[in-house]
């Protein structure tokens, strides 16, 4: 990596300069750059003079030759890739283009079931088969893993037509796969190995984090460069090595979906964070590896408290754990007699402090480049503070964890699942029905059930229990316990 080019930041550099020549202006945005407008006083005049529209100076998103492109292609070097876009929809619409550009409809891929919404909204939109596979599951923990070489090896000898794997890199948990290995086994097979890093934009920046898909051969990824890298909510980006896919097809494929009105503070803001992490990345993640260690000790001290760190590796492959990224503080709390729900909530109402989710037994804690020693300080001394609170002071929090990692049955495809008709009834008269929705778990926004999985009394009962534990559970209606099931209405 060239380090000396790295210190550019074309895109945002262009922007400052385009600011300074006070321009008067008769195209859009609508406040004009004027600091007397409402939202210049409401949010501050530096926004909404970074608040550009797509002009030759700026070039284009959609068709970058200028700095834009020079962005990108610095952006690629950065993350070891052939080819970067940057995106302005998330990595939501990453992961939708991955899958758009190397799936046709019915091409079957294969994908592990704990993927994010937006992979399933991305089967619906293509029309792709999905083969789901089982990731391996930590049941003291209460959550998911990678995917062991040896599934993915049995799955393609039984699809050996599949057209793409998709692989979580890391989990929201921070495990990886043995990400080296798929992407061999897959490329022998000729199949598109697809990586969701979207809490993984960090990784190339220290040799103490899991390798980043891109380094490894993989076909492409996606990474949100706000969770991890620094730059603004929604910004992030998508990475592209030369082989199966065609470039051309994933421009093409962005340009049909992304925004022609591109946000030039997340542009800008990626432009900032890629050079900053290429510059200062690895001093700013040692130090930081070095407080989490430092803090997951001291967590491993308090009574009813246990937590992830380096000796979950299990390079063996027995578990799906090959790597783990030790930024991710996961925290198993069920033994202090509370579930992982109920700490979540203790923790932003009584300590001021706002975790990344909740499971049954454990929370997750995100550290990233913003973090100090007082922030991560707080944080454990709330654990430590928790404990004195509850442990011992009644029994621990156990409830049957196998019931939420049941692999529901596949009956009508994604697609065509989506566009049937559909009747509304309550949750309670579902059982042995075809789910007509994606009925998700926010955060991390991992399906219970999708368009044309049958409803079983464990998906019922798991409903029902996200329900009382006051999780945000997302589908179609706004009133709870109501889905849509396949199959028409009788009563209209």
């Amino acid at each position: 990596m060239n380090l000396e080019k790295q210190k550019l930041t074309p895109i945002f550099t262009a922007l400052s300069k385009y600011r300074e020549e006070n321009i008067v202006h008769f195209d859009v945005p609508g406040h004009k750059k004027n600091k007397d407008t409402f939202i210049a006083k409401a949010m501050g005049e530096d926004i909404i003079s970074f608040d550009a529209n797509s002009t030759k100076e700026l070039d284009m998103l959609s068709h970058p030759v200028g700095v834009i492109l020079e962005a990108e292609e610095l952006l690629a070097e950065a993350y070891g890739a052939d080819n970067a876009f940057m995106l302005v929809n998330g990595s939501t619409f990453g992961v939708q283009t991955m899958i758009l550009s190397a799936c046709a409809p019915k091409d079957k891929i294969i994908i592990p079931r704990n993927v994010h919404k937006s992979v399933i909204n991305a089967i619906i939109l293509s029309g792709a088969t999905p083969i789901f596979i089982q990731p391996e599951i930590d049941y003291n923990y209460g959550i998911a893993n990678g995917v062991k070489v040896e599934t993915v090896k049995e799955t393609i000898k039984a699809h050996p037509d599949a057209k793409a794997i998709f692989i979580i890199n890391p989990t929201y948990f921070g495990v990886a796969s043995d990400l080296r290995k798929i992407i061999k086994i897959c490329h022998r097979h000729n199949i598109a190995v697809l990586v969701d890093e979207a809490h993984g934009a960090h990784l190339p920046f220290h040799p103490y984090l899991p390798d980043c898909a891109m380094k490894l051969g993989a076909d492409m990824s996606t990474a949100s460069l706000h969770k991890t890298a620094g730059s603004l909510t929604q910004s992030s980006a998508l990475f592209h090595n030369e082989g199966i896919i065609d470039i051309n097809k994933i421009r093409g494929t962005i340009n049909l979906m992304q925004t022609t009105s591109a946000s030039y503070l997340l542009l800008a803001s990626m432009d900032i964070a890629r050079s900053n992490l290429a510059l200062k990345g690895k001093k700013i993640f040692a130090d930081l590896l070095k407080k989490c260690a430092e803090a997951k000790v001291r967590l491993s001290k308090v009574a009813g408290i246990s937590v992830i760190s380096e000796d979950y590796i299990d390079e063996n492959d027995e578990h799906g754990i090959y790597d783990f990224d030790d930024t991710k503080f996961v925290i198993k709390v069920n033994e202090l007699g509370l579930s992982g729900f109920q700490v979540y909530k203790i923790l932003k109402e009584e300590y001021n402090i706002q975790l990344e989710l909740a499971e049954s037994y454990v929370v997750l804690a995100v550290v990233g480049i913003g973090d100090t020693n007082e922030t991560i300080d707080t944080l454990v001394s709330a654990f430590e503070d928790l404990s004195k609170r509850f442990y011992g002071k009644k029994e621990p929090f156990k409830i049957e964890i196998s019931n939420f990692f049941e692999k529901p049955k596949t009956i009508v495809l994604p697609r065509d699942a989506y566009f049937s008709p559909k009747s509304t009834i309550c949750i309670d008269d579902a059982l042995g029905q075809v789910c007509g929705e994606s009925i998700m778990i926010y955060p991390p926004g991992i399906p219970l059930i999708i368009p044309g999985e049958l409803i079983t009394e464990k998906i019922i009962s798991s409903y029902k229990y996200y329900m009382e534990q006051n999780c945000v559970v997302m589908n179609d209606d706004e009133e709870q316990g109501i889905i849509k099931v396949l199959g028409e209405d009788e009563n209209e």
